[in-house]
């Protein structure tokens, strides 16, 4: 590694640590997973307490309290829908300036006219950002099975199934932001990127999903399968290979993005004649 892609390293852990986005993006993921199981047993306490409203109404409820607050299969889902869903939403926004913000104030010209290579540029930032939201989403969903176990009764949730669920919903997260640094370093349009991508993550799973029933190979569905994963008590090797071949091709996906961004970065033109002077 030269000095120059060692620079773009620290560079963009610097900014990703001092601006304090390396923190809130952690507090967003894993706070998500800590609140999504605190909401379903908060809700089913008060369904609960309400019990005897409902009664004068004519309703019974008993079973949608039982639904609530037996299962820790319920806690979990939840947590994975809304890491995969708000978390995708939140952490796309957190990387604006990542994703080419930057370089609406220009500042990435002097480096460029002193000679700063784009792979110094762009690799450190579909390194940084991709691993750390992978490494949050998985301690996240591991943080909400033991908040589940811990308030609701049963815990019908195995190991594997949170260790899958986890890698799949940090794949997830990693494809998105992954295309939101492609489209924002190369149009330098962070708002634009952000905007376009969080569409994608909340329109195409549920278009997927209505055009097809079958998740499998299909990268845009992953967060849906981080759901089925939770949910399946033993997965065959079968569906375990498939898994790993859709997780394979949105890595190849990424790489794709990478490279992308990489020719897009190499083939831009800056423009440094005017009289302006930005500061």
């Amino acid at each position: 590694m030269n000095i120059q892609t060692k620079a773009g390293f620290r560079k963009e852990f610097l900014a990703y640590l001092r601006t304090h986005k390396l923190l809130i993006v952690a507090l967003v993921i894993i706070g998500l997973a800590i609140f999504n199981p605190l909401m379903i047993t908060g809700l089913g306490v008060f369904i609960d307490s309400m019990s005897d409203v409902y009664d004068d109404l004519g309703m019974d409820v008993s079973g949608m309290t039982e639904m609530l607050g037996t299962a820790t299969s319920t806690g979990v889902t939840s947590s994975v829908e809304g890491i995969t869903g708000i978390g995708v939403i939140v952490v796309l926004l957190l990387l604006n300036s990542a994703a080419g913000g930057e370089q609406k104030k220009r500042s990435v010209i002097i480096p460029k006219s002193a000679g700063l290579r784009g792979v110094a540029y762009i690799l450190p930032k579909f390194i940084i950002y991709p691993v750390s939201v992978f490494i949050f989403s998985v301690i996240a969903v591991f943080v909400s099975w033991g908040m589940s176990a811990l308030l609701f009764d049963i815990n019908d949730v195995t190991l594997g199934g949170v260790m899958i669920s986890g890698i799949l919903s940090g794949i997830c997260m990693m494809f998105y932001v992954c295309f939101h640094l492609a489209l924002g370093t190369a149009t330098g349009r962070a708002g634009m990127s952000s905007a376009v991508c969080i569409t994608a993550s909340v329109l195409l799973p549920t278009i997927f999903s209505l055009i097809s029933p079958d998740y499998m190979y299909n990268p845009f569905t992953l967060n849906v399968l981080a759901y089925i994963a939770v949910l399946s008590d033993t997965l065959t090797s079968t569906e375990l290979t498939d898994i790993a071949v859709t997780s394979a091709v949105a890595c190849i996906i990424m790489l794709i993005t990478y490279l992308i961004a990489l020719f897009a970065q190499n083939a831009r033109r800056i423009d440094n004649s005017g009289s302006d002077i930005d500061l």
